[in-house]
């Protein structure tokens, strides 16, 4: 899958998102890298990120809906959920086109999940 695909499926993931969740995400960005940093890596774990096996798919860097006090949106940077593409190639490549964009959705939707507070528990659950 080349850059721009990959870009593409991750944009028509945020397009599944309902309408009422939209309404809701405000100070969140989402971009796309090849690879997680070491921090990344070091930094992830199971209550803001996508794994499968050893590889970080996805993660969410900011400070979740349910967390949010009076206080914020004081000067804080906007909160990132980045997908890794090269994770998803090594895991799902393999399995075809149409099962990686479907790993694709589900990571995009399992960091938005963080984003609203949610937990492994919860995400695992609803099938995320």
């Amino acid at each position: 899958m080349t850059d721009e695909q990959f870009e593409r499926a991750v944009e028509d993931a945020l397009d599944t998102i309902p309408e009422r969740f939209w309404e809701q995400l405000d100070n969140v960005i989402f971009a796309v890298e090849d690879e997680p940093t070491e921090e990344e890596l070091s930094g992830s774990g199971d209550d803001n990120a996508s794994f499968s096996d050893d590889e970080l798919l996805g993660l969410y860097d900011g400070t979740p809906l349910t967390e949010r006090d009076s206080f914020y949106g004081t000067g804080e940077l906007p909160d990132v959920i980045t997908i890794f593409k090269g994770p998803h190639e090594r895991c799902f490549e393999e399995l075809g086109e149409a099962a990686l964009r479907d790993e694709i959705r589900r990571t995009v939707i399992h960091e938005v999940g963080h984003y609203f507070g949610n937990d492994e528990e919860t995400l695992a659950e609803m099938g995320y």
